[in-house]
């Protein structure tokens, strides 16, 4: 949650100049004002509130019976906030500078607060919040479930909740930053582009495996799409983890609400899945990189054998090489045995390796783990619970992973793997690369691995820490120039502009406004920040009313 009082400043500011453009002047002998304040960029947190606009905080629903007080520490208070303060209950906010503070009985919290106003404190009401982007998607968690053809029950996706997407949505659309994630490569089974679920989400593709020779890939063609005969669909459930339409009223909610998956077909499907070859992956590879995918899902591999790690196969480590060197997060699942080590090419260093957890945290029966001379898992997702804690490992679950399937097959099903867990890593980092394209390959893979939640020795994907990561390696380029616009308009003309000119300095997040000449009235205050290198464009907007000069006016911008 942004804060609501106070303004952001980081790094030097450098203010610009310039002359207003020709507007109606105020009569003759009529007071004039100035307004000024900084233009916060996006990111840089929420712009102060006038006193008015505090006020007219108390009309939204907030916490009854208490007040928000900023820096209400004993040693560094006033004698009159003491007084006031006197017999008041104060209970600090762990990790803010607010307290807590009871209203006294009988008074209204806005009374109190303003007792509290005058006494030089810094206060607010304790504001409700609902969550901002809950999709309405039966299959997300806390809707009415979806129905599986063949299974007893209404099902959802528990899993989402166990990642934190939706704390992760939230901050972004906090930030105003979008949830539709990048070009994403799935080399898979192909995927059934007649599904509702992702009308709209799929690039044409290409298949690397159109027919089977011998049980192995021969032939391309430009149609990747999944057989519809069989039990397959393991294509179709990476590509709806990813990216199917969200928020669209049915079937799933998708990491990405508005994502793009690119379908390559690696694998022969004869109502089975095999025939993938050296060449058909690199190849894959290669295609995926060329087309401007940045993020990878490899829901595949092959295994070690007599507990030695799995080979390094040389084609498919040069390929995974030049898409490293073309800034791609490629992301594998580490297998689905858990005495062969990890699977190849989850166990190469240019990949993420994702094991898969079970209902609880801790690594489900059949989830791949690393044997002697190979790299740790670098994440673990849900992956459906399978037979973990049974006799059986290798059964169905109903506590197994709800994701798309062939129409064929009913469009829904329920999966359990590491094939099921590594897209949600692919559709989280596919998600962080959309909302900061700024961040390098390296730097995402940074964010969703600080970003984890520890449990059992594993690192868990949390979609919310790895938003709050990617934030903290987001910083503005050096030698940024920038055109900045401010305009007071009311009636809808413009009253007054100025244009401000400069450099953003490493790290600078704001940058000081003044407008001088406006008589009392009302107005609307736009900013139109142009940045260069790379380019970007940010607006806002902010109304106040003039009555005297003002300070500390600042603007919030979003892309």
């Amino acid at each position: 949650m942004q804060k609501l009082i106070g303004s952001a400043l980081l790094g030097a500011l450098l203010v610009g100049c310039g002359g207003p453009a020709p507007s109606p002047a105020p009569s003759p002998g009529t007071p004039t004002y100035s307004v000024s304040g900084q233009v916060l960029l996006p990111g840089a947190g929420a712009a102060s509130l006038t006193q008015g606009e505090l006020e007219a905080l108390w009309a939204l629903p907030h916490v009854p019976g208490e007040v928000l007080v900023r820096d209400a520490r004993e040693g560094e208070l006033g004698a009159q906030a003491l007084s006031v303060l006197s017999g008041v209950t104060l209970q600090a906010v762990p990790g803010t500078d607010l307290s807590r503070a009871t209203t006294p009985a009988g008074e209204r919290d806005e009374a109190f607060a303003q007792r509290l106003v005058a006494a030089g404190l810094e206060v607010q009401p304790n504001l409700i919040y609902r969550p901002l982007a809950v999709p309405n998607d039966p299959g997300f968690p806390a809707n009415e479930g979806l129905a599986v053809p063949g299974r007893p029950y209404l099902y959802d996706q528990d899993y989402l909740t166990r990642i934190r997407a939706l704390e992760g949505w939230n901050r972004l659309e906090a930030l105003g930053q979008p949830k539709s994630g990048v070009l994403t490569a799935v080399l898979d089974t192909g995927v059934d582009r007649s599904h509702p679920e992702l009308a709209g989400r799929l690039r044409p593709g290409r298949d690397f495996c159109s027919r089977l020779v011998n049980d192995t890939c021969q032939g391309t063609d430009d149609d990747p799409a999944e057989v519809t005969a069989g039990d397959v669909g393991h294509g179709t459930s990476s590509a709806g983890i990813i990216a199917a339409n969200t928020n669209n009223g049915q079937g799933i909610a998708a990491l990405t609400w508005g994502g793009t998956v690119l379908p390559v077909k690696v694998f022969g499907t004869d109502g089975r899945i095999s025939g993938a070859t050296s060449a058909s992956l690199t190849a894959g590879l290669n295609y995926a990189v060329a087309q401007g995918a940045r993020v990878i899902n490899l829901s595949l591999g092959f295994a070690g054998e007599n507990g030695q790690p799995a080979q390094t196969d040389p084609a498919i480590a040069q390929a995974l090489a030049a898409a490293a060197g073309a800034d791609v997060v490629v992301v594998a699942a580490a297998g689905n045995t858990p005495n062969q080590g990890l699977y190849y090419p989850a166990s190469d260093p240019n990949v993420l390796a994702v094991g898969a957890i079970g209902r609880d945290d801790s690594l489900a029966c059949y989830s791949a783990r690393p044997v002697a001379g190979q790299k740790a898992l670098d994440l673990v997702a849900p992956g459906g619970n399978a037979g973990t804690g049974g006799p059986n490992c290798y059964v169905t679950s109903d506590y197994d992973i709800l994701t798309l399937t062939t129409v064929a097959l009913g469009r829904y099903t329920l999966r359990a793997g590491t094939s099921e867990a590594a897209p949600q890593v692919s559709g989280a980092a596919s998600l962080l690369r959309g909302a900061f394209p700024n961040l390098t390959a390296a730097q995402v893979r940074q964010a969703l691995t600080a970003g984890a939640r520890q449990a059992n020795g594993q690192r868990i994907l949390d979609v919310a820490g790895a938003v709050a990561q990617a934030e903290r390696l987001t910083t503005a380029p050096t030698n940024r120039a920038y055109t900045l616009v401010v305009e007071a308009r009311r009636g809808g003309s413009a009253v007054t502009t100025k244009t401000f000119t400069g450099t953003l300095s490493q790290g600078q997040r704001a940058i000081n406004y003044s407008l001088n000449g406006l008589a009392a009235g009302s107005y609307t205050l736009t900013a139109r920040v142009t940045l260069n290198n790379p380019n970007e464009t940010a607006a806002g907007t902010r109304s106040v009313q003039v009555s005297g000069n003002l300070s500390g006016v600042d603007i919030q911008t979003q892309r």
